[in-house]
């Protein structure tokens, strides 16, 4: 990234993730649309609410998704400079199908501007291990990884910049440096539009803007049952056979006529 950004040296690195903040934007915002984007090289989920839960629907994830994306005419393989990379290396392509990833989003993005102009959070997080399958293939002192290492810069820089400029320039972009914890690097397939999996610790369900509707309806409606059944048992408990029931009067006038 730029030497004039804000940088943090992370001391202690311990694996993490956002799968909180993603669990409250989707909890929070359920009634309309954010954009709540996770990849990593272990699992893939897209989370899309409302109506825009079709707009990255085509966006490959897999690794068999993604070789065959960069292979396409309109892949990152044309407008790249691959120098010592190469094409038919399975290491350098699963670097290039994560930088193939980053264009892809911004794209459909830029094709769908009002996912970017609503009012609720977007959050996007990548995560990218393809940089360091190379340093373990080739060495960090090489020049594959070198050549890497500035490309993946340039792209991260470019991805920024199309964000930035999609919102407006209402969005923060951090980049996170740290080695990994020992995770196969293995995409799983799996729905791109899958829903969030939560663990039950005995807690309430999420709350709904339409529960206090349905609640009152209910309610309501048993009371109004309730109190049908308690006047029409009184009546009928109190009920003179001889006077009040039509099937007595009927019964009584064919008994006398006969």
């Amino acid at each position: 990234m730029p030497k004039d950004g804000i940088s943090y040296p992370v001391e202690n690195a311990v694996p993490f993730s956002l799968d909180s903040v993603a669990n409250a934007i989707h909890t929070l915002f359920s009634e309309e649309t954010p954009v709540v984007l996770q990849l990593a090289p272990s699992e893939e989920r897209v989370y899309m609410v409302g109506k825009a839960n079709s707009v990255f629907e085509d966006l490959s994830v897999t690794l068999r998704q993604l070789r065959n994306r960069l292979f396409q005419d309109n892949s990152i393989l044309s407008s790249l400079p691959l120098n010592s990379l190469s094409r038919n290396n399975e290491v350098d392509l699963l670097f290039l199908s994560e930088l193939q990833v980053l264009h892809d989003i911004s794209s459909l993005l830029s094709r769908h501007k009002h996912l970017a102009k609503d009012h609720s959070p977007d959050l996007y997080s990548l995560e990218l291990a393809g940089l360091e399958e190379i340093g373990k293939r080739y060495g960090e002192d090489s020049q594959q990884f070198k050549d890497a290492s500035q490309i993946l810069a340039d792209s991260l820089q470019k991805f920024a910049d199309e964000m930035y400029n999609l919102y407006g320039g209402n969005a923060v972009v951090e980049v996170v440096t740290a080695k990994t914890f020992d995770t196969p690097l293995v995409r799983k397939s799996r729905s791109i539009l899958q829903t969030a999996q939560s663990t039950s610790y005995n807690l309430g369900y999420s709350y709904n803007f339409n529960y206090a509707v349905v609640f009152n309806i209910v309610l309501w409606l048993m009371i109004g049952l309730a109190l049908a059944v308690i006047v029409i048992s009184y009546n009928l408990w109190n009920m003179d056979p001889g006077y009040d029931s039509i099937i007595y009067r009927m019964t009584n006038q064919k008994i006398r006529m006969d």
